[in-house]
């Protein structure tokens, strides 16, 4: 038998592979000049955006004048870290000499972010009904309405926390609030007539408020019926809270709380 002869075939031609340029130019197409940039989220309208921005701008204009300004004319604020990323935008940091802003940050809710947060623990030094219980308005503290009074009290307390740790009394009294504040806690829900405790966590705003309200209440109690002064139980109780020590008043409320609210869930 003879042997079958194959016939040749043309080699086919490869077929031509486009260039990586040319992928690129196929599936990548710049998005048209005229289309609006999205707006971000939370934000509606092009007019709420820009007055986001005009606001936000405004808060680094603030912050970029007094940079170099120090607290009662001794300790800088520029230094100050806060480490709890939560609490970042509810921490004042703004450099002031005297903290006072008479009321400015007042006339609208939820400003109090925009308040010293060294502002802050004077007005809730001066709260009426911190001395025996709860601030309810019944009983009145001597420190009742006297601003200047509360600021002394402060000053003198940053400088006894400033001998016995060595550091910035600022960053003591910021990392004392990031261990005083309650990440979680209960409300009463009635249905059917009946009520139970359930377990919610907390907003940043009211651990910030909550925070300086255990601090000076525990301040306050600290002080009563003892020979001690008010600024030496001050500094005592932020350098306790700042170590997340439980000899702290508001750090062993705080613990309370959570506890409560982690039987609850």
């Amino acid at each position: 038998m003879g042997k079958k002869k194959i016939p040749k075939t043309e080699d086919a031609e490869p077929e031509a592979v486009p260039s990586q340029e040319a992928v690129i130019e196929e599936t990548v197409t710049p998005a048209p000049a005229e289309e609006k940039m999205a707006p971000a989220e939370g934000l509606t309208t092009d007019a709420e955006l820009q007055a986001a921005l005009k606001e936000a701008q405004e808060e680094e204009a603030v912050k970029a004048v007094g940079a170099d300004m120090l607290v009662f004319n001794r300790w800088p604020l520029n230094t100050v870290v806060v480490k709890d990323k939560g609490l970042v935008r509810y921490i004042n940091l703004r450099g002031v000499t005297v903290p006072h802003f008479a009321g400015l940050t007042a006339s609208k809710r939820f400003w109090k972010h925009k308040m010293s947060i060294v502002e802050r623990l004077a007005n809730r030094m001066m709260t009426p009904g911190t001395i025996r219980g709860r601030i309810k308005g019944r009983r009145t503290s001597y420190r009742a309405g006297k601003k200047q009074q509360a600021l002394g009290i402060i000053r003198r307390a940053f400088e006894l926390v400033n001998l016995k740790t060595g550091e910035n009394p600022v960053q003591v009294l910021v990392t004392a609030i990031e261990c005083a504040s309650p990440r979680e806690d209960t409300t009463r829900i009635s249905m059917g007539g009946i009520s139970y405790q359930s377990s919610v966590d907390v907003a940043p705003s009211r651990r910030v408020d909550m925070a300086i309200h255990l601090i000076a209440l525990g301040a306050s109690k600290r002080s009563y019926n003892n020979p001690l002064t008010i600024e030496e139980c001050l500094a005592d109780e932020i350098i306790a809270a700042a170590k997340n020590d439980q000899a702290s008043f508001a750090v062993s409320r705080k613990d309370e709380k959570e506890r409560i609210a982690f039987s609850a869930r």
